[in-house]
């Protein structure tokens, strides 16, 4: 059975920073691209960032230069550094694991819909 739980959310001021950790069970962790989506009050799923096989990262525009993105093959655990938290960063944050093995592009790596198992998520809320 694949498991994915994440954990590390919060409530934090802005600018301030959370790491996300995602532990994960139940398949070949080190093939799979892995994936950090959330979802904020009353919107759709956004895609953050997406981690390749070999450990290269992604980012949506919105949280490059203030996220990252990582992962420890030797864990299982995918993990996501928040930094210079903005109240619009706000959301249930949800890691997920890539449908398939192989490559992927820069394009394909940011639809959520090629993501085929997700935890059950963690909050992260930024107010002051």
């Amino acid at each position: 059975e694949v498991r994915l739980v994440a954990s590390g959310g919060g409530l934090v001021q802005p600018g301030g920073s959370l790491r996300l950790s995602c532990a994960t069970s139940g398949f070949t962790f080190s093939i799979y691209v892995l994936g950090w989506i959330r979802q904020a009050p009353g919107k759709g799923f956004e895609w953050v960032s997406g981690v390749t096989s070999g450990g290269s990262p992604y980012y949506a525009d919105s949280v490059k230069g203030r996220f990252t993105a990582s992962r420890d093959n030797a864990k299982n655990t995918l993990y996501l550094q928040l930094n210079s938290l903005k109240t619009e960063d706000t959301a249930m944050y949800y890691c997920a694991k890539w449908r398939t093995v192989g490559p992927v592009s820069e394009s394909t790596i940011k639809e959520v819909t090629n993501y085929d198992s997700w935890g059950q998520g963690t909050q992260v809320t930024v107010s002051s």
